[in-house]
């Protein structure tokens, strides 16, 4: 098996498969509503929801680096306050992240083994390291949300 199909395997599975950590962004987000998602615990935390638009944000960003463009991080690192908070943009939100998903699926399934090993220029890290950073990124959120999700 190619390793770019093994990696869109894994990188799936956590978004709605079967994965080795046993909870999926999908099913952690399935019946989180607007105000639930909007809900701050803490003043010095992030909402689910500003942990999710901060997901989608980041998997859009290293997407765009390896399919070679140059992408600067702005200071705020995705990290924005909702300035809406209707069920509407909850669900926006939501179908954003599941369009994320489904680039990176195409992305992945068209990925030449070979451009693995290219350096992105800024930072001077290969593409493998960041598709499975973005993997990493997305489980060390999808931790944060179930921890969260669970002091509702």
């Amino acid at each position: 098996m190619l390793e770019s199909k093994r990696v869109s395997n894994l990188y799936q599975s956590i978004y709605n498969g079967d994965p080795w950590l046993e909870v999926t962004l999908e099913n952690t987000l399935k019946n989180v509503t607007a105000a639930q998602a909007y809900r701050k615990i803490n003043p010095r935390l992030n909402t689910i929801w500003e942990i999710v638009n901060h997901l989608i944000q980041w998997r859009r960003n290293i997407l765009r680096r390896v399919q070679g463009e140059t992408v600067t991080t702005p200071d705020h690192n995705y990290f924005v306050p909702v300035l809406d908070s209707s069920e509407a943009a909850w669900e926006q939100s939501l179908q954003s992240l599941a369009k994320s998903q489904e680039l990176w699926n195409v992305f992945l399934d068209t990925f030449d083994d070979g451009n693995f090993e290219k350096i992105y220029p800024t930072n001077n890290h290969t593409y493998y390291e960041h598709i499975h950073g973005i993997i990493q990124h997305d489980v060390y959120h999808l931790g944060q949300i179930v921890i969260l999700k669970k002091l509702l």
